[in-house]
């Protein structure tokens, strides 16, 4: 099951033996005046029902005794305590109920049983909505008496600590108005609370003429439709710990309502409202995610067909998405268990024994970052066969079991998934769900690259590597630094033509939102933010690394010509890298086994930023071959762990390389030390003349000090000095000992110093004597050299000071001829 549902209120389990514990302990009390006479065993719990669930996770519960007595009780999903919070002695139908976040009032409608009238003309209203002091029990205040059904909800202040410096309660009538009532109480003494001027309790009227609401108990939301000139029109209305409340925002949407009636959700729930009065046809829902992320969930129900056909408008990127999915025949009864559920930054769509489809709504351009299952899939059988009631946190109320679930991702089947899928666009989606959702992700990321050193060759529609690399620095950074996503790419991917099978989808644009109000803050700046980005970025901008690559481009090409930028500039740079490198060093709770970070490498450290998920990759590929004691060295055959090795930095190295990201210091002299075991000499130098192996400044030392001067080794050594760059061969020049060496050493000293030469008179001062070598050719260089070498110096003494003078190059010029000429 790539869901888990973990019981988080069981009626059965959390109510019924409390409550039977203490109707036993009120029947063996003796009576003191009237109570409610509960009997457990006659009642047997029929008529215990969940009545409303509270934004601070209590859960309000009501029950009737052996003489149709109506008790709420309130339970706590953090303290797992109940309570008794009030007793009607009398039969009533309850319709909604509510108690404020002080628990000092209590809500309740309920419809009243059927009663003779002595006069066919006196009044008997259908529903009655009280207001009752509970703390302690005191009055009882009517607040609406009419013969249409009433919802009452409480509002609740979004930060807890705060409470309100009065109640105000929602009133939702079925004749499609909402009123708000504002509620003071005071204390008459410590316990006693009573409300102040009961009989004219302040009210606005806040919404007219809607067709539909939806009640967002954790952020104090009001979604509804209206309609004008049969156009459908969604608005929202944010409430406030004062008397406030504002109009967020408004927009058309492509939604036909009909004659479906008045329709609410999580006002209340489903089995304690009355059903027949809600419509039966309509499946709406409205999701949000703390990235600022607006979606309405659609399905219109029909009598019988064989597709199920669903709607998603992503009102935060401006465009919808139906998808339509064959299912055989589907009678009416079946299509009305079709969930919606919310998951913050996804969206589970499902029909039981049918399909089920996880929504990105982060990410909805490319259907590859959905997951969808059809068919008898064994991943599937995760949910009830009747639907789900979706509530803010992952909650969902199941009304068939009477319990109340926490619905969360599945690691360890997510994982399993991952392996066990032949399908690239469902590992793709897994990828991405797991690195969103993931619990751990140290031990996660860790055994998704497992999986990737298995796979990275099975992968055929992208590359596992950029695409865990991008996608995992994505998910860490977007959800706790404002606008990030727009900055960072989420995905290797450009697009994704591929068709996948079960599911056929149709994309339009949307008008978006209207914002009414000025300052935004908390969720509706987020919001607001996607849209202005939707609205002036078009067409959408894209991650580019064009920039970054010219850069890398210029440092390389600056290495190559021994250039160098300002000390400030390097000095900032080497600075922050070291701190960066001893963070990673820190986070690590194993001693690292691959030889890293065991030089300066400066374009690199200039590109900081995924080092640390390198490093992890690397290192779990040491592991996985055995490299445990691997000593970094040139000498002796490569062992076929080291050859694995070598092949599997050879693909991060090509991954990396095209999306331009960067690679921890000494990767590229690990790389080349393991190149030099395992490759023969002409792959070897195959690889570095095609610039995949490059040759650092610390590699070519290591391996003049470790390799001796046989046959062999000469040939390796001679291949590696020539294809050195200038500003590598005067470092290293006095290293490897041997006349070949000295050779290379002398023409790029004399090509260098002939290339820096002015024009400028010959200084006829200067003293031949000391050339005692009777030949031409060669007494005319030395003559050259030692003039500009001496202009040079007298300029700038301490320009390019090396090992290397005219004196040399003489000494060099000599023994070589002499081997030339066997002498």
């Amino acid at each position: 099951m790539l869901l888990q549902l973990s019981a988080a209120f069981d009626l059965q389990q959390d109510v019924v033996p409390w409550l039977a514990e203490r109707l036993s302990a009120e029947a063996a009390a003796p009576v003191a005046g009237p109570r409610a006479d509960l009997d457990p065993v006659e009642n047997n719990y029929e008529t215990l029902h969940v009545v409303n669930i509270e934004r601070n996770g209590k859960v309000i519960y009501s029950c009737k005794d052996s003489k149709r007595n109506v008790f709420f009780g309130l339970y706590d999903l953090q303290t797992k305590k109940n309570e008794h919070l009030y007793t009607f002695e009398k039969d009533l139908q309850v319709v909604s109920c509510s108690v404020n976040h002080e628990k000092t009032l209590l809500a309740v409608s309920f419809i009243q049983p059927a009663k003779k009238r002595s006069n066919e003309l006196q009044p008997a209203s259908k529903c009655l909505t009280l207001l009752v002091e509970i703390h302690p029990v005191n009055n009882v205040k009517v607040l609406k008496a009419v013969d249409s059904c009433i919802w009452v909800q409480f509002l609740y202040p979004i930060d807890e600590r705060n409470s309100f410096p009065e109640s105000h309660l929602l009133l939702i009538s079925e004749e499609k108005y909402i009123e708000q009532f504002h509620i003071q109480v005071f204390r008459e003494d410590e316990n006693r609370v009573m409300i102040r001027n009961s009989g004219h309790l302040p009210r606005d009227r806040v919404v007219e003429d809607f067709v539909w609401a939806q009640w967002d108990m954790s952020e104090q939301r009001l979604y509804y439709f209206v309609l004008k000139k049969s156009e459908s029109i969604l608005k929202c209305i944010q409430f406030y710990a004062d008397k406030n409340f504002n109009l967020i925002f408004e927009v058309p949407l492509d939604i036909s309502f009909g004659d479906t009636g008045l329709t609410l959700v999580n006002l209340g729930c489903e089995d304690s409202q009355n059903r027949e009065m809600l419509s039966k046809d309509l499946n709406l829902r409205i999701f949000t995610s703390s990235t600022g992320s607006l979606c309405v969930c659609y399905n219109k129900k029909w009598d019988a067909q064989e597709r199920v056909t669903y709607s998603v408008f992503y009102l935060h990127k401006g465009y919808s998405k139906t998808f339509t999915t064959d299912v055989g025949i589907l009678e009416y009864q079946s299509m009305k268990n079709i969930t919606f559920l919310n998951l913050d930054c996804y969206v589970a769509v499902y029909l039981p024994g049918h399909f089920f489809h996880l929504l990105n709504t982060q990410h909805p351009d490319l259907m590859c970052h959905s997951l969808f299952l059809t068919g008898e899939n064994e991943k599937m059988d995760m949910f009830p066969d009747g639907p789900l009631q979706s509530f803010s946190g992952a909650l969902a109320w199941d009304w068939c079991s009477r319990k109340l679930f926490r619905v969360s991702f599945n690691q360890s089947s997510l994982l399993h998934f991952l392996w066990s899928s032949p399908l690239d666009y469902e590992r793709l989606a897994v990828l991405h769900c797991m690195l969103a959702r993931g619990r751990n992700p140290r031990v996660l990321e860790v055994q998704i690259i497992r999986w990737i050193f298995e796979n990275m060759w099975n992968c055929h529609a992208f590359d596992p590597i950029q695409e865990f690399l991008i996608a995992s620095l994505y998910w860490k950074f977007c959800l706790d630094i404002s606008s990030m996503d727009k900055l960072l790419p989420h995905s290797s991917l450009r697009s994704w033509n591929t068709e996948i099978p079960g599911v056929t989808l149709v994309t339009e644009e949307i008008l978006l939102p209207l914002m009414k109000v000025q300052n935004f803050n908390g969720y509706w700046e987020k919001l607001n933010s996607n849209l202005e980005y939707v609205k002036y970025a078009k067409p959408h901008l894209q991650y580019s690394n064009h920039v970054v690559r010219r850069e890398w481009k210029n440092l390389i090409s600056e290495e190559k010509k021994g250039k160098r930028r300002s000390t400030v500039y390097f000095r900032n740079i080497l600075e922050n890298a070291g701190k960066v490198i001893s963070n990673l060093e820190a986070w690590t709770i194993e001693p690292r086994l691959a030889p890293l970070f065991q030089e300066e490498d400066n374009q690199q450290r200039l590109l900081m930023g995924l080092l640390d998920l390198l490093c992890q990759m690397l290192e779990t590929n040491w592991r996985k071959h055995g490299l445990h004691s691997w000593v970094f060295h040139f000498n002796g055959r490569g062992s076929a762990g080291e050859f694995a090795v070598f092949h599997t930095m050879t693909q991060i190295l090509d991954s990396v390389n095209r999306m331009c990201l960067p690679l921890p210091p000494g990767f590229h002299t690990l790389y080349m030390a393991l190149g030099v075991r395992c490759l023969p000499l002409h792959s070897l130098l195959r690889y570095i003349d095609d610039g995949v192996l490059l040759l650092t400044e610390t590699g070519v030392t290591n391996l003049l000090k470790d390799l001796d001067n046989t046959e062999k080794n000469e040939k390796l050594k001679l291949s590696i000095v020539a294809r050195l760059p200038p500003f590598i061969i005067q470092k290293i020049s006095q290293l490897w000992d041997h006349p070949i060496n000295s050779h290379i050493i002398s023409r790029n000293y004399v090509k260098r110093l002939l290339q820096k030469r002015k024009r400028q008179s010959r200084n006829s001062t200067i003293d031949k004597s000391s050339f005692l070598i009777e030949f031409l050719p060669l007494n005319y260089l030395i003559e050259v050299l030692t003039e500009i070498e001496t202009t040079r110096q007298a300029l700038n003494p301490f320009e390019g000071c090396d090992s290397v003078d005219t004196k040399f190059v003489e000494e060099t010029a000599l023994k070589e001829t002499t081997i030339l000429l066997n002498l």
